[in-house]
Parts: structure tokens; sequence; C-alpha cells
């Protein structure tokens, strides 16, 4: 199922996640600006929630990788 992760490399995933964990890098990442939100309990709309889990997906697939590596 998650064999697709086998072909990627480790330093094209990395870049992707730095990348999008930080973006836009002005005036607040996403990331950071959704999560405080997650806090506040207020991340409610579905566009923040897809918006959340879109930054966080290339971090999700480095954690996924790593486990399924580490598996072997």
């Amino acid at each position: 199922m998650l064999r697709f992760l086998d072909a990627i490399p480790y330093p094209l995933l990395i870049i992707a996640a730095v990348l999008m964990l930080l973006a836009p890098f002005t005036p607040m990442p996403h990331v950071l600006e959704k999560l405080i939100m997650l806090k506040e309990g207020t991340l409610r709309k579905p566009i923040d929630i897809f918006d959340l889990f879109f930054h966080l997906f290339p971090t999700i697939l480095v954690v996924l990788k790593l486990i399924r590596d580490r598996a072997k």
C-alpha cells in the first residue's frame, strides 16, 4: 500500500516538508496559525482543516517513511 514511499528519496521529502511547514513565510506560517486556532477551539471551517492537513502532508509522509524503514 505504501510502496510509493520507498521510491521517494528522503532529501526530497524533507525539503518539501520544511517548505510546507514554513509557507507562507510572512506574516505567520499557516501551520502555526492553524495550530493556534486548534488550541483555541476556532479551527472549524472545512477550508482551515484542509489547509492544516495540506501543509502537514509532507511531514506525515516523512514520518510514515521513517516508520516503514524502521520496520524493515
